[in-house]
């Protein structure tokens, strides 16, 4: 019986210390200025992982070395793995800053011009080679409606929305 109980607390505890592997990323669709605005929050830790594989060099995310360098690596790596199409067509993005928020950092992003009359597929893979149990949720908000939601990870990285 006090293996029963032994095995239950630590798999309790298993479940309770694993961390969780999420980003947010919020999509605007701006009718006045024919682009899509992009809010990106990413934990800076999980990150970083990423930005090493991906650059195969030690990157220090709060404490860059070379600033112009990690923006560059860090735009590198979020537009290789961000992708959009708005009816069917692809849009380009501009990484265009970002702010550390206590564990995470939210990245801003911009479209070029482009119409939007019914369509968006979005791409995300972000995070999802190291962290296997990775979930990018993904908001999209369009003529000022409710946002539609996706769910993307390993195996479903992509998805299209009809508004």
């Amino acid at each position: 019986m006090h293996h029963l109980y032994i095995c239950l607390i630590s798999w309790g505890w298993l479940a309770f210390s694993h961390p969780f592997f999420l980003s947010l990323t919020e999509i605007r669709y701006n009718e006045n200025s024919q682009k899509l605005e992009i809010a990106q929050k990413i934990f800076w830790d999980d990150l970083e992982i990423s930005l090493e594989e991906f650059h195969d060099a030690n990157i220090d995310v709060l404490n860059p070395a070379d600033k112009d360098q990690f923006n560059k690596q860090v735009n590198a790596y979020l537009l290789d793995h961000n992708k959009i199409w708005v009816d069917g067509k692809p849009v380009s993005l501009n990484i265009l800053g970002y702010e550390v928020e206590e564990e995470a950092i939210w990245f801003y992003i911009e479209s070029a011009s482009t119409s939007f009359d019914h369509s968006i597929k979005v791409q995300n893979s972000i995070l999802l080679t190291e962290h296997e149990a990775q979930q990018n949720i993904v908001h999209v908000y369009v003529k000022g409606n409710s946002p539609k939601s996706m769910l993307l990870r390993k195996g479903h990285e992509s998805e299209s929305l009809e508004f």
